[in-house]
Order: C-alpha cells, then structure tokens, then sequence
C-alpha cells in the first residue's frame, strides 16, 4: 500500500493524494470531542430561477436588504442566510446544463484535442478533508426525474479528483438503506468478497505495470489514468473493510415510502440530509434535486424547458411557485438543521455549511448563478446580500467555503482568490 500511495506523488496531481490519506483506513469513527465536527452541504437545482422575482434589489447591499418575492419563504432565517450576485463559471457554454459545472469552475473543459471531461467538484475536495472518520466520505443523492429537471451530463453534482462522475441515489428509498441498512450477508461472507475483490484488482495491477515500457506520451497518460481509477476503488474497498464489522447508527426517521416524486422527494431528502449527518454517518452530501416533477407535484402542467423560457402569462407564474416552493422547502431543511442540538448546547446549523443555487440564472443565462449560503461550518458572514463584480468566478465562492471548514485548498476551479466579504 505504501508503494502504491506513493505512485500518486509522482502523477503531479495535487488533490489526489490528501484524498487518499483523508479517506484512510481506520476501523471506528474518531471519538467524538467537545467541538462537534464541521460538515458541507450542496443543493442544486436545474432551469434557474426567475429573473424579475428571485434576485434581491442589487442597490440594496450588506446587511440592508430585503427578500426578493423568490426568496421570502426564508424571511424567518433572514439574518442567517446570506445571498451572493455576480459570480459565474466562464467555462459554461451549453444553456441548460444547471448542475455540470456548478461546483467545478470546469478549468479542464476545452483542452485541445480531448472531448468533454469536467474537474474535481468542491463537495469531493470537503469529503477528503472531513470524510477520514465517518462511514461514508461522501453521499450523492440524485433524483429519477433528472433528465426533466435542466442538469445535464454527470451521474450526481459530484465529480471526482479526475474530473469523472460519480453517481447518486436516486430515491430516498435507496438513499435510506444506503445510509441506515445493514448488510445481512454473514461477516465472513462479506470479507470473503471483499478479499476477492482485492486479488483482481492486484492481478489488474501487475498486468497494467507489465504494458508500461515504450509506450507514446498520450498512452502513458491514459495508463496513468488507469492507474489512478485502479487507486480509488482500493481506498473505497479500505473504507469498506474497515467498516466491515461496525453496525450502521440507527436512523433518526422511519424509511420512506416508495414512489416519492417532487415535493415530498425533497422534503424525505432533506430529512435524510439531517438524519445523515446527526448519525454522523457522513459528513459531506450533494443533492442534485429534481425540477420537472416538483412542477407536476405542484399541479402545474407547464412543461420544465417550456417554463424555463417564460415570457408572461402560465410560464412566468409556474417559474414564481417553483421559486416559491423551493425556497419553502429550504426553509424547512433550515429549521430541521437548528433543531437538532449538539452536546455541546449548539445545534447541528451551527456546524453545517450549506450552499443553494444553480448554474443558470434563467432561460439561457449562465451569469450571475443564483447563489444562497447558510450555515455555520463555515464560519462565513451571513445575514447579507453580495453584488460583487460581474462574471466573479463561482469557484471563488467554493474556495472560500473550503477554506472555512478547514481544508488548504490554494484554488478551486478557475478561482482568482476567495471573497473577503464573505469571511468572517
């Protein structure tokens, strides 16, 4: 194992290897200490929001502002969110792609020669910085309805330290024994399978390394992508093992229903988001939430693309409740988030950081991406609303956030630098 974690050094890749050793291989969570453990959460959503009705009067700046109609769903939380305007990824170009590059910057998008590939997501650089002691480094939690909702290519929000997609679950069914199901399959059967799993992989290894003298430049790369794929499911298999014999926390909810869709997917999400990190069962989650169904659960039958190009009339006004209900049911994720107390007194939203918002603004727009933080884990100013510089890198946003849950993150994405205004 040393060899091989020493292999990453020599790629040049400078998020890879703190991903390994982050993500390593311990039996139990660490001892919980009086200082309850920071966690990250990202909510993304396609087809932007309303222009006209979701954005807050950009002459009203700092902590002088109201809520736009979009937005006052959250008035109870007002002075604990904070609302940034401006920032865009400057590698977007296809209009409906709300979820691709949100959390990457995308800086690997137009090499030359190469066909799409992404770069490393903000929620996957937090899981190798806070995932080394709970079960599961990161969860990605998806939606069925995806291809109605304006994301685009990719399995979740998340994408890993290559650049590759990583896929989510799809229903909160699956969701919820992913987090709090047991596996009835005898120990032994288990470590049996997984033991397995380990010789092929070492068999795939030695019969790789055997091809790697004389090769052109363009195969050594793609062996040492190869490589680097062959790294990863060892460390999930390390985490697996050593979990292997440790029961998973009891869920905090009872299990969902089958054939969620729309609002009540959401609203079971979000509460598996608090259940998960209440559990301490990860400390990272993304959800990649569905748009088209949340339309049809609300009785409106304005198709998703349709309403997405809203002039006036039905569209504009099915794009206000969608804005509307998203915001209300962001609220209550809120409000579930500061009921739960730490030992300490304080409450799991003190602890959490969160990031709401999209890549699109509307219709075709890929500026000024709608973009809500709350939460303490960070340790960012909230109650306010930012107007900074058009065309501000997003990624600045996650550089910041990054940089407040503790990681040493220098950039992210195309990021110039993290946001003053936001740090405490």
């Amino acid at each position: 194992m040393q060899k091989r974690r020493h292999f990453l050094r020599s790629t040049g890749t400078l998020i890879a290897l703190p991903a390994l050793e982050s993500l390593g291989f311990r039996a139990f969570a660490a001892p919980r200490t009086s200082t309850p453990p920071k966690r990250m959460v990202f909510l993304g959503f396609g087809w932007g929001v309303t222009n006209e009705t979701w954005f807050p009067d950009v002459k009203q700046t700092g902590a002088d502002w109201q809520l736009s109609p979009g937005l006052q769903p959250l008035a109870r939380h007002q002075k604990d969110i904070t609302v940034v305007q401006g920032c865009s990824n400057k590698f977007s170009n296809e209009a409906h792609w709300g979820s691709t590059f949100w959390l990457t910057g995308a800086n690997r998008y137009a090499e030359p020669g190469q066909s799409f590939h992404n770069s490393v997501s903000a929620d996957q650089v937090a899981a190798a910085h806070l995932g080394a002691d709970t079960r599961f480094a990161s969860i990605q939690l998806n939606s069925a309805d995806v291809p109605n909702s304006g994301h685009g290519p990719g399995l979740s929000l998340a994408w890993d330290m290559r650049g590759k997609p990583l896929s989510g679950l799809e229903t909160p069914v699956a969701a919820f024994h992913r987090l709090f199901s047991d596996d009835t399959t005898p120990l032994s059967e288990r470590q049996a399978q997984l033991a397995q799993q380990r010789s092929v992989l070492d068999a795939v290894l030695d019969d790789a390394k055997s091809v790697q003298k004389g090769l052109t430049k363009t195969d050594t790369d793609k062996l040492d992508e190869y490589f680097q794929s062959i790294r990863d499911i060892e460390v999930r298999l390390g985490k697996d093992e050593q979990w292997l014999s440790v029961p998973k926390s009891k869920a905090q909810i009872a299990e969902p229903k089958p054939g969620l869709a729309g609002k009540e997917e959401i609203e079971m999400m979000y509460a598996l988001i608090v259940a998960a990190l209440q559990t301490d069962t990860t400390r990272v989650l993304t959800y990649r939430q569905p748009v088209g169904a949340l339309l049809q659960s609300l009785g409106l039958k304005v198709a998703p693309h349709d309403m997405s190009h809203y002039t006036t009339g039905p569209r504009m006004e099915a794009s206000q409740k969608r804005d509307t209900t998203q915001s209300q049911l962001l609220a209550g994720l809120i409000d579930k988030l500061k009921a739960v107390k730490e030992t300490d007194g304080s409450s799991l939203f003190d602890h959490t950081c969160l990031a709401y918002g999209s890549n699109i603004r509307s219709v075709h727009f890929l500026d000024n991406c709608p973009t809500v933080l709350t939460g303490g884990g960070a340790g960012i100013k909230l109650g306010q609303h930012l107007v900074l510089s058009k065309d501000t890198p997003l990624a600045n946003v996650w550089l910041t956030l990054l940089q407040g849950i503790g990681t040493q993150a220098e950039r992210h994405g195309d990021s110039t630098g993290p946001i003053s205004q936001l740090m405490a």
